[in-house]
């Protein structure tokens, strides 16, 4: 049971497995009281004058304390953060990461104005708007009272978050920051006179890119032989068992 519990924590993308794990551990962290919101939420004043830089990434991590908010918003992080990781990003962990980085660079900057404490609730819904305009024929069915098309997801869920008595503005930044790097990954490069503006840095596909195999490699004559480069000799199994049958044949 621990080896399958395991085996399927491990066949979970990378960044979506960082992420929602330590959104988990930060939560069950101010639960168990050993830290507080205090020591997360983002303050401009205590990160320039306090050099209290950690705020900067844990805002994005707390969704305040168990229940169903933050379940709610949970599952839909896991859930559309993995789509988006095998979906449109698969085999782009790099252009994935920096994603990542750049929406929550975009959010802190608007963080400033908007006086808002943390940002993971937007950063959620950015990740749910990008996929949704990159998924615009996907039928959606909510909690089966509503059905509609992908691209009306993000906004489905800020009428949802006006009914419970929630602010939207959270819910805007997210739209916002999302339809930025929409606009600019994915239709401004195909616009007359467009080009890419977002451009991975080649560090980013150095740290979490898996290296390719050149297609135009081709092996030493010993290698394919199956001798190896110190003069030894090794068997290949297949080129050995041709040998035998071709003696049988002659014989």
């Amino acid at each position: 049971m621990a080896n399958s519990v395991t085996q399927e924590y491990m066949q979970i993308p990378a960044v979506t497995r960082a992420y929602t794990t330590a959104c988990v551990l930060t939560t069950a962290a101010v639960q168990l009281e050993f830290i507080t919101p205090f020591q997360l939420y983002f303050n401009p004043d205590l990160i320039l004058k306090k050099y209290q830089i950690w705020r900067l990434i844990t805002n994005f991590l707390f969704f305040g304390p168990l229940g169903f908010s933050f379940l709610f918003n949970m599952i839909f992080l896991y859930r559309y953060c993995r789509m988006l990781e095998e979906g449109s990003f698969r085999g782009r962990t790099s252009d994935f990461v920096y994603m990542f980085l750049f929406g929550g660079v975009l959010m802190t900057l608007f963080g400033l104005f908007a006086n808002l404490f943390f940002l993971g609730q937007a950063f959620t819904i950015m990740l749910v708007y990008i996929w949704s305009r990159r998924n615009p024929y996907v039928r959606m069915n909510f909690f089966g009272l509503l059905n509609f098309q992908a691209p009306f997801l993000p906004w489905v869920l800020m009428g949802f978050s006006l009914l419970l008595g929630n602010s939207i503005v959270i819910d805007l930044l997210g739209i916002g920051v999302g339809h930025i790097y929409y606009f600019l990954e994915d239709v401004f490069p195909n616009q007359p006179g467009g080009r890419k503006l977002l451009t991975t840095p080649g560090i980013f596909r150095v740290l979490f890119d898996m290296p390719q195999e050149d297609p135009n490699y081709a092996p030493l004559p010993e290698d394919q032989n199956g001798i190896s480069r110190n003069g030894q000799g090794v068997e290949d199994n297949g080129q050995g068992q041709n040998d035998e049958d071709l003696q049988r044949e002659e014989n």
